[in-house]
């Protein structure tokens, strides 16, 4: 018995409209409007839904992403929710009541989101850098580094292992510090176009590129051209390279 509704977003607008069977395994989506507001729902059990198929759960994650946009291009601005966000319903409560009520209670607030989104975007900003190319570039700039990198190809097989050692020790700290020193330039660089950032976790490496930094950022949709212009200068720069998506619904700003 269905006595859930599966929420994919919040957007402005009292229309009561169907949005078709596109839902999670073709369900149809549809609005239930309460005050100046509407919940983008569908009708579904009270259950999470689980499945021990990872193809299974990515195709539902993928149903669900796809309303969001749907929802994002017809109502121009919307607060998205995560994955397998249900109402349920209570005794001698409906889950459309149950959904209403909610809206209601948290009504400044969800209006309040709604100003800070609208008419913005999320974008993902990553920056790689080649590791080879950085170590090198420091061996090349440090004296220190360098002499002991020349010293090394004279030393007896014994010393050259303790001076290779030592050199390791001194590229590691240098390392750090070159992407302390980087990550605070660029960070400065991006955030100036942005009115909020996130830094989100460090994934791992690429084809042999290293993350240095993962961003999230909401900022005006007229502003992603600067914006890419100044990340093409940080991609220009040499041994580092910069992936930049969007626009997406801002699911990590509300």
């Amino acid at each position: 018995m269905e006595r859930g509704l599966y929420l994919y977003c919040i957007a402005e607008g009292n229309d009561k409209i169907t949005l078709g069977n596109i839902g999670i395994d073709n369900s149809e989506v549809y609005t239930i409007p309460c005050e100046d507001l509407c919940a983008i729902v569908h009708k579904c059990p009270s259950e999470p839904y689980k499945s021990e198929d990872n193809e299974v759960v990515k195709k539902w994650v993928m149903a669900h992403q796809k309303v969001i946009d749907i929802a994002w291009e017809r109502f121009g601005t919307v607060l998205p929710l995560g994955f397998d966000t249900i109402i349920k319903g209570e005794e001698g409560i409906e889950p459309e009541e149950n959904m209403k009520n909610w809206i209601r209670d948290d009504y400044k607030n969800l209006k309040q989101k709604f100003a800070k989104v609208r008419d913005r975007a999320e974008y993902g900003v990553q920056v790689f850098w080649d590791f080879m190319v950085i170590v090198e570039k420091i061996i090349e700039n440090n004296p220190e580094i360098k002499k002991l990198n020349e010293e090394i190809k004279s030393k007896s097989k014994g010393l050259a292992y303790m001076y290779k050692q030592k050199l390791e020790n001194l590229l590691k700290g240098e390392v750090e510090a070159e992407a302390e020193r980087y990550f605070r330039d660029f960070y400065e660089r991006i955030k100036r176009y942005a009115d909020e950032t996130k830094v989100e976790k460090i994934k791992k490496s690429e084809e042999g590129k290293q993350m240095l930094m993962n961003l999230s950022c909401l900022l005006p949709k007229d502003k992603s051209k600067v914006l890419g212009d100044e990340l093409e200068k940080i991609n220009n720069t040499e041994g580092f390279f910069v992936r930049f998506t969007g626009p997406w619904p801002p699911y990590s700003f509300v």
